[in-house]
């Protein structure tokens, strides 16, 4: 196993990394990855990204096969990995084209399989802090010397989709008291991705990427697929040489995120279906 490797999930807008990649083909027990599995060889570390939604961006946040992207990411031996997302700011002070980092996440997803286990094995994944904190401090660190605006703390709102918020949602969500976690960014595509990275024992955090206002912001204007893509272009190549500067000194991973699964599966493993058996020694390696 490569000794320097970096996993990232890219979302709207990110389509690739911007440097030369080899394609593989992954197969999963759960299907198909969102896109092939583009690997990169950049400054030593080998790079392996999944486009969310697929190379041509046919895929709703609400048909994700995240299952399948965390497998084929954990197969190839990534342990630590980058989430980018596009987002909705629900603060004024976190301008379009900002980074946010959030550091908690609110489920508001319906239709969406959250979980690798089930079918005969009980597991309870512990998810108090979603985000990896070392990886958490490497970003804060590698965002300030590229001088990109960056939030550091915050909740991430996550909603089904595919459509945006209502008025009245946006000012809900805006008026939750959370204390120092307030809800900042609203998006579609977090949840349940960042539990199933815990399950499969990586260390595993957003980078969200401010697009828009959402709709409570009158003076911000509404959301609109034209205004985001305006400003996705931008944040594309903040992305970029964010991922590049990873290269350069790939994040170890933690430890913490690991045990975090040490005692979390419930179903002792002689009573584990052998149809089971390979995906869950995968993912629980």
């Amino acid at each position: 196993m490569q000794s320097k490797v970096l996993g990232v999930i890219g979302g709207s807008g990110l389509y690739n990394l911007g440097v030369p990649t080899t394609k593989l083909t992954v197969e999963t027990p759960y299907g198909s990855p969102s896109s092939p599995i583009h690997k990169a060889e950049l400054h030593g570390t080998t790079i392996y990204f999944i486009a969310r939604h697929g190379e041509g961006h046919t895929i709703s946040p609400s048909e994700l096969n995240n299952r399948a992207n965390i497998f084929a990411l954990k197969k190839l031996g990534v342990k630590v990995l980058l989430s980018v997302s596009a987002v909705g700011s629900l603060r004024k002070e976190i301008v379009p084209g900002d980074f946010v980092l959030p550091d908690q996440y609110l489920d508001l997803t319906r239709n969406r399989v959250n979980t690798f286990f089930g079918d005969g094995v009980v597991g309870h994944a512990h998810f108090a802090d979603p985000a990896c904190n070392a990886l958490r401090e490497n970003l804060k660190s590698k965002l300030s010397a590229l001088s990109i605006k960056t939030h550091t703390t915050g909740t991430y709102v996550c909603m089904e989709g595919p459509q945006f918020s209502t008025r009245a949602e946006s000012h809900w969500y805006r008026s939750w008291d959370l204390g120092e976690r307030r809800a900042v960014v609203i998006g579609m595509t977090a949840l349940p991705e960042a539990k199933l990275a815990r399950e499969a024992r990586l260390c595993y955090h957003t980078v969200a990427m401010a697009t828009d206002y959402d709709c409570w912001n009158a003076g911000g204007g509404d959301v609109s697929v034209e205004s985001i893509i305006k400003v996705l272009k931008a944040n594309v190549g903040n992305s970029q040489r964010l991922i590049a500067s990873l290269a350069e000194e790939p994040p170890s991973p933690c430890g913490s995120c690991w045990r975090e699964m040490e005692h979390a599966v419930m179903t002792p493993k002689e009573l584990w279906p052998q149809s089971r058996l390979a995906a869950l020694e995968t993912i629980l390696e």
